[in-house]
């Protein structure tokens, strides 16, 4: 990759985003063969303060929470102490949902874990449905529960299908998380600290704000520009779907429960770190052969809806047929991203980990910039 021309093309991409008023603010790190060949900060971390981004912003990570505690969990199975093939009830004695016939139904970690458990998300469901009927949060709002109470909730509703026949977009980071916490004897923002970010020097990632001065504000899609966000706001609702319900405020909410799926704080220079070790074998976390399980499609002959060409590893989706997504990706990419305006990925094959992340919804996670700033940067590997 010439330096010149990933850096023209990139550049080309982040500055047409912001004049076309699609994005408020971002930053894009790309680390190649274990180099930081690009690192930028451009637009607006507040637009009514008129405070730039930059490079160590920090952002509410929402669904990039979910890589970091499927980390720990796989730390505590690297040592022996979780079994990705044993009942998650093992472990966690509260949770025991049922299937519609009212059957007690066998969720392993493996499954938790791939998201075929059966588990869904309130927002995948409408304004009626049995989620929001038995009052369950998907960790993204200022909910006053507890994690047991939540989860207690969310196993009273009977699951979509019997665990390993399917696929479905879960609250099931959030039971992981509880499992990991559980397991580690500590509350999950410990565990997680212990297991994953301090061990790797990653300072600004947590479960709290680390400094509140370094945290971008929050904006929704709109025209001619994206609105900011209200406190609580709800983005993506259409017909038969309620939409996320979000509260940008929970980040500075003592009493919310420590959502293994969403909650967590943090920097995309943290995340490219964190991407970087799981790529290059995991030291000092995990040995390789727990990250090839990872990044193995857990999924085979399930379908991803919305998803063509991807299967689901072990906490973020992973590509099988690069043809079918339409991507320059090579096969066994990973990729996942988080609402509130994330996108990040890992081309093995090409040595190449990228974290590029914004402070608006939904843009930043699965909008035109993914694809174009995606495709400019393939188009400057030589």
């Amino acid at each position: 990759m010439g330096a010149a021309g990933l850096q023209a093309r990139v550049d080309e991409v982040i500055d047409r985003t912001l004049s076309e008023k699609r994005v408020v603010g971002t930053v894009v790190k790309i680390a190649l063969d274990g180099k930081l060949s690009y690192s930028r900060a451009a637009g607006l971390a507040d637009r009514e303060r008129n405070l730039p981004m930059r490079e160590d912003a920090l952002f509410r990570l929402a669904s990039v929470t979910k890589l970091v505690v499927s980390v720990a969990a796989m730390v505590l199975v690297s040592k022996g102490n979780l079994d990705l093939d044993k009942p998650i009830d093992t472990w966690l004695p509260y949770f025991k949902p049922r299937l519609s016939d009212g059957t007690h139904a066998i969720i392993t970690l493996r499954q938790l874990m791939s998201h075929t458990a059966g588990l869904s998300y309130g927002f995948l469901e409408p304004e009626d449905g049995p989620y929001h009927q038995a009052g369950v949060s998907d960790g993204m709002d200022r909910s006053n529960l507890s994690l047991e109470e939540n989860l207690r909730r969310l196993a009273s509703v009977p699951l979509l299908f019997a665990p390993g026949t399917a696929w479905n977009y879960s609250l099931a980071a959030d039971v992981l998380g509880a499992i990991v916490a559980s397991v580690h004897g500590s509350p999950l923002p410990e565990a997680v600290r212990s297991l994953v970010t301090e061990p790797i020097g990653l300072t600004d990632t947590a479960f709290n704000v680390v400094d509140p001065k370094r945290l971008a504000a929050n904006y929704a899609d709109d025209t001619p520009e994206p609105r900011r966000m209200r406190e609580p706001d709800i983005v993506g609702k259409s017909e038969g779907v309620s939409g996320t319900l979000l509260d940008p405020a929970r980040a500075f909410d003592p009493l919310a429960f420590p959502s293994g799926g969403a909650g967590m704080i943090g920097t995309a220079g943290d995340i490219l770190q964190l991407l970087e070790t799981l790529r290059t074998g995991g030291k000092p976390l995990l040995t390789p052969a727990f990250i090839a399980e990872m990044g193995r499609s857990q999924t085979s002959g399930l379908t991803l809806p919305d998803s063509p060409g991807f299967g689901f590893g072990l906490g973020f989706s992973v590509l099988t047929d690069p043809a079918a997504a339409q991507t320059p990706q090579s096969p066994g990419t990973w990729r996942w991203g988080g609402v509130y305006g994330h996108y990040w990925f890992v081309d093995p094959i090409r040595k190449l980990s990228v974290a590029a992340f914004t402070n608006t919804t939904l843009e930043g996670m699965s909008g035109q910039y993914t694809i174009d700033l995606r495709n400019a940067i393939y188009d400057g590997l030589v």
